[in-house]
């Protein structure tokens, strides 16, 4: 899981690691460039939900063999893009690959560990992904040196063709089956893990669960807006705005996204850690993304106001470092909440940010064109981040989905006794 977070992250970012020389190359604006980066987001949020569902009555090994699949053959069609219409489309057909593979990671993980390592399991398998953000802009820069960027989207889709075959060949849904498994490892999984290694077959509860799972998908929301900005800008943002190489913009660009490495590990570890000790979730998932959020809002802010390229660049990472410390405990929520249906619930969650990955891109292109101004996007992350705190106190990771099932039926019986009292 960490090897594909890592690999799909290379395979998703290397199109902004590239932007500045595909627009050079190309003859786009930063409007064509934005509208690219936002391809990527239309289908992965729509295929987000699909993915879930199907990765809850298939399993996550065939979803993962099948998504990957894909965006190997997106990847390679990246790479012969000769404009913005066969750009688009390659990254609409990336977002279909890749939008299951995160819900259907969810799934895997939901089998394999028990609740109390859910936090820090997330939190370092998308630390991998941030690891892929960090490596990717002077992994490229390398390759371009060596090669062209046409190159670097052929050499990264034939290493997700190499993960997809050990994949394929080492997995396993249910732990129980796997060759390498002790029996102690077994008798940790508690009775709900055992039973999410079976495939879902009955109908999905569509109206509680978008109830229950619908304020983490805000949340998720307003971490997107800013995360979108990171994933597709700042590599551009420092070779254009802060007028560096592609050297030296790679290297800053590493620098930030290294610091969500940490920030992803921490968020999870910490968060397991507080439901350890106190055996409050809402205390390890909801507290821990407020601070978060908090934080990344506190160190953002200097971005609009300072001009030396050093204190720029800390502060994008202590800001990133923070906004990455909620995805443990984000991605949690779900598990939490619902391990029958946790494919479906967390595509739900992760489709607040891919609507973000729509809209953020491309705003934040359409200003600096506009306007000619690198920071000034920013003042939207700032905003979001404030209406993400406020939403994560809807959220209630305490309370099951099937408890929420069990009120509704009480509820049901007692008016249903009143209205035979009325008659």
């Amino acid at each position: 899981m960490c090897a594909m977070s890592f690999i799909m992250y290379l395979d998703r970012v290397n199109l902004s690691a590239a932007a500045g020389l595909i627009r050079d190359d190309l003859h786009l604006s930063n409007t064509d460039v934005g509208f690219v980066f936002g391809a990527f987001a239309y289908t992965y949020a729509i295929c987000q939900v699909i993915g879930g569902w199907f990765s809850d009555r298939v399993g996550a090994k065939t979803t993962l063999v099948l998504c990957a699949t894909i965006w190997i053959i997106a990847t390679f069609a990246t790479g012969v893009a000769g404009g913005v219409v066969s750009l688009f489309c390659a990254r609409m057909l990336l977002g279909v690959g890749e939008g299951a593979a995160l819900p259907a990671q969810a799934r895997a993980l939901v089998n394999w560990y028990p609740a109390s390592k859910r936090g820090f399991v997330q939190g370092l398998t998308h630390s991998f992904s941030r690891l892929g953000n960090a490596l990717t802009p002077p992994l490229i820069a390398i390759l371009v040196a060596f090669a062209s960027w046409r190159a670097s989207f052929m050499l990264v889709g034939a290493l997700t063709a190499v993960w997809v075959v050990i994949y394929a060949w080492y997995f396993k849904d249910d732990p129980r089956k796997h060759p390498h498994i002790t029996p102690e490892e077994v008798a940790e999984l508690p009775p709900e893990t055992m039973a999410s290694a079976k495939k879902t077959r009955e109908p999905t509860p569509w109206r509680r669960l978008i109830r229950r799972i619908g304020p983490t998908m805000m949340v998720y929301f307003c971490y997107g807006w800013t995360g979108w900005l990171f994933f597709t800008w700042l590599p551009t943002f420092f070779m254009h705005g802060r007028g560096l190489d592609l050297k030296s913009s790679a290297l800053f660009s590493a620098g930030v996204f290294l610091s969500g490495v940490v920030g992803n590990t921490a968020g999870g570890v910490l968060s397991d850690r507080i439901l350890k000790r106190t055996g409050n979730v809402v205390a390890a998932r909801r507290n821990m993304i407020v601070i978060a959020f908090l934080g990344a809002l506190v160190f953002l802010a200097p971005v609009m106001i300072v001009h030396s390229l050093p204190v720029m660049a800390a502060s994008l990472s202590l800001s990133f470092f923070f906004l990455e410390m909620t995805i443990g405990p984000i991605w949690a929520v779900p598990m939490d909440i619902t391990p029958k249906h946790v494919g479906i619930a967390s595509g739900l969650v992760n489709a607040g940010s891919a609507i973000a990955g729509i809209f953020s891109p491309i705003a934040f292109g359409f200003i600096v064109d506009r306007t000619g101004n690198w920071t000034l996007p920013f003042i939207g992350s700032l905003c979001l981040l404030a209406v993400g705190i406020v939403m994560t106190f809807f959220m209630r990771p305490d309370i099951k989905l099937d408890a929420d099932a069990s009120l509704d039926e009480a509820a049901a019986e007692h008016g249903l006794k009143l209205a035979e009292q009325r008659h």
